[in-house]
């Protein structure tokens, strides 16, 4: 990992440095980075228990939910954007997958509620920097990055922005 974690900035690679990340998305990692590498996947695990049912809007209609095929498991997202432009992450992923599950919970619990802006400056190597990459394989946190990035461009097709990340 590059630089100290607790102080993070964006820069122009859309990556972590110094970026302050929002405070749900801060504590997450600074959760992680408080773990032995063993007890991570542990809480890794803890998250995947923890990934809220899909709204009956979206479980009713799986046709509304985009895949995440760099993901190794099957793994489904939906985005919304309300009227005061807060996001809310909904996402799916079989219980016989847990660290996709996890990494979809994540990323759920981090970005709902947030504010378009606030995620789409979340840097692209989020996954990255909550130490999880020595205990997962770089497929899997690769998987996470485009779970990030699918939301990213899902967030900007809801607000009409369109354009690249």
């Amino acid at each position: 990992m590059r630089g100290d974690p607790s102080c993070m900035r964006w820069d122009n690679r859309h990556t972590m440095s110094d970026y302050e990340l929002p405070e749900s998305l801060a504590q997450i990692r600074d959760d992680f980075l408080a773990l032995e590498q063993r007890d991570r996947l542990l809480l890794l695990l803890e998250f995947s228990n923890e990934l809220p049912e899909l709204p009956a809007k979206y479980a009713d209609h799986p046709d509304l939910l985009e895949r995440v095929v760099e993901c190794q498991s099957p793994v489904f997202i939906f985005v919304e954007v309300d009227d005061e432009r807060r996001v809310h992450l909904h996402a799916t992923a079989p219980k016989e997958a847990p660290t996709t599950r996890g990494f979809a919970s994540i990323l759920s619990q981090g970005l709902s509620g947030l504010s378009v802006d606030e995620v789409l400056a979340v840097p692209d190597d989020f996954p990255d920097s909550i130490g999880l990459t020595e205990a997962v394989s770089p497929l899997r946190i690769r998987g996470m990055t485009a779970l990030l990035g699918r939301t990213k461009r899902q967030v900007r097709e809801r607000v009409g922005a369109g354009g690249g990340a």
